[in-house]
């Protein structure tokens, strides 16, 4: 392993990872990344998707491309190169199985015909999922991906490799620790979401330990920690845990696209757990297959941001 780090921090590393379905990669990653702006990663102008992120081995920048339909090409720069690549077909949750999901909602049902590829995602890394849920609390997303980029350009470090120009590591979690308050402040990140950064970082070698256990388990143990609330927990396990159950209860827009999108009418996020109940263990994959289908929508009853890829909180 240690030779293998070593090589990867001068040249890089390669791997392919194949399935015996569909691998969507672009719209299986869109969670992933916070905007257009987001300093940890970038969509070039050749499809190639880069990301500086984590690992417990070292940091790490990626760049995954498509190859066929049911392939993916990677490559992996930095000390944690190697264990990324070890990692990859569980990130992308190729060991998945579809035999139990059959919706029977007509929009449903044909956006998983035409979108077989959507995959859920399992990075393993949770303060990286954690803080950006944290700052999209109760505020505009624009506004949260606004503090994100500033905090992580001014804290961050930059990604090891022939990354594109301005591709960023996230801040680690002591870093993230020490941040002072008036820094928060300046990025518009108020006192509760600052002390809930602060917190889960002095907690991060538990909280990452949750990736390996049952979403439900791990759910729990992120929602011990104040100011981590259900919704927080479901936007870290859809990224972190592969859970594709986890549904966003509390999102200000959801329930009402929900209604509107399966059922004509809105409603409550009481209602939308009641009829996603027959849904369950995928109700976060009949969300994500209404996004990227583009047959999500509430109607538009005043002035708001039209309704992009993953942004109806």
């Amino acid at each position: 392993m240690r030779e293998q780090m070593a090589t990867a921090a001068r040249s890089g590393l390669a791997r392919t990872v194949t399935s015996d379905r569909p691998i969507d990669l672009a719209h299986t990653l869109a969670p992933l990344r916070r905007g257009t702006g987001d300093p940890c990663h970038r969509v070039t102008a050749d499809g190639a998707h880069w990301r500086a992120s984590r690992m417990p081995s070292g940091p790490v920048t990626y760049r995954l491309v498509q190859g066929d339909r049911c392939s993916v090409r990677a490559q992996a720069w930095g000390a944690g190169a190697a264990e990324f690549l070890d990692r990859l077909d569980h990130m992308l949750c190729l060991d998945e199985d579809l035999s139990g999901f059959a919706p029977e909602h007509p929009k449903l049902a044909e956006a998983h015909r035409r979108f077989p590829g959507l995959r859920m995602l399992r990075t393993g890394l949770v303060l990286e999922s954690l803080v950006p849920a944290v700052l999209e609390q109760k505020v505009h997303t624009i506004s949260a991906r606004a503090s994100w980029r500033k905090l992580v350009r001014e804290f961050g470090e930059p990604a090891p490799g022939p990354a594109p120009d301005g591709l960023r590591l996230p801040p680690d979690a002591e870093t993230w620790r020490r941040i002072p308050s008036w820094t928060y402040h300046r990025a518009n990140v108020g006192p509760q979401r600052a002390q809930t950064i602060v917190r889960a970082a002095r907690l991060a070698e538990s909280l990452e330990r949750t990736a390996d256990q049952d979403p439900a388990e791990a759910a729990r143990r992120l929602c011990s920690v104040p100011g981590i609330g259900v919704w927080t927990a479901a936007e870290t396990a859809q990224r972190a845990y592969g859970d594709a159950d986890a549904l966003s209860v509390g999102d200000y827009h959801l329930a009402a696209v929900v209604g509107w999108t399966l059922l004509g009418r809105p409603i409550d996020d009481e209602a939308m757990v009641e009829y996603l109940e027959p849904l369950r263990p995928h109700r976060y994959r009949a969300i994500r297959l209404l996004e990227i289908s583009g047959q999500a929508h509430k109607p538009k009853f005043g002035p708001r941001t039209p309704l992009t890829d993953h942004t109806w909180h």
